[in-house]
């Protein structure tokens, strides 16, 4: 994959940056898609070059499809696609399903879901040797919440999760000929910003007796598994999802 080009999506922070920073090391010429932190993505950039890597960054909102039409068309002009990783993803802040209003389940959808179908989409159409394409990779970032739920949390997230869980499954099967795997990971209780944007900044840590191994993971950690699942060490799996949860 030396020379190819690996979109992330939400590659300016947590398990995106991590991710992109893996993958850089890896040969992968990476593509950081960000929605709005500009100073960050450019941070994850600087950092790839001064590591002699090949980055750039471009911003796209994956809940609007004329972004993510323009992201991967400036990810043309940097190298042929080679992988995707549907790393953008929301959360709202902890509530019950009945307090919460259509507009914020509308987005958590439109975000974790629409967006990451739209991104899978346009790498289809680059990389499928139906297209035209060399095959290549789609790695969806599912979590835990999928099969956990999270009542009282976000049941919204654990849906539009188990949703990516679905897909991943489907479209592995629908590709699977034409030289595209696809394949999930399911983080865990991980150290990330994400909790804050929940409302719960230390949920993560607090929550972590409730996992076998007695710790929250780790955003290196999961990004070790993604750039596996990327790698040819992994030719052989797709449709798979795998659990970095530390038992959870």
């Amino acid at each position: 994959m030396m020379d190819r080009v690996a979109i992330i999506t939400g590659g300016s922070r947590g398990i995106g940056r991590a991710t992109a920073l893996a993958a850089a090391r890896r040969g992968w010429r990476v593509c950081i898609a960000y929605a709005t932190n500009a100073a960050a993505a450019g941070a994850v950039v600087a950092e790839i070059e001064a590591g002699k890597g090949a980055a750039i960054a471009v911003r796209c909102d994956v809940a609007h499809e004329a972004d993510i039409v323009a992201l991967f068309r400036a990810a043309d002009g940097f190298g042929p696609l080679g992988a995707l990783v549907n790393n953008a993803g929301v959360v709202g802040v902890t509530a019950r399903l009945d307090d919460m209003s259509a507009e914020r389940i509308q987005h958590i959808m439109t975000v974790n879901v629409v967006g990451s179908l739209l991104c899978a989409r346009e790498a289809v159409r680059r990389m499928s040797t139906r297209h035209g394409g060399q095959g290549g990779v789609i790695v969806n970032l599912s979590s835990a919440a999928a099969r956990l739920g999270s009542a009282n949390t976000y049941v919204d997230y654990a849906a539009s999760k188990g949703a990516i869980d679905t897909f991943t499954r489907g479209l592995a099967d629908e590709v699977a000929a034409e030289g595209i795997r696809v394949t999930g990971v399911r983080p865990g209780l991980i150290d990330t910003e994400i909790h804050g944007s929940g409302g719960d900044p230390e949920r993560a840590h607090r929550l972590s007796s409730s996992v076998p191994m007695r710790r929250v993971g780790t955003a290196d950690e999961v990004a070790s598994a993604i750039v596996w699942l990327m790698s040819d060490e992994a030719s052989y799996v797709t449709g798979s999802i795998l659990d970095v949860s530390g038992g959870r």
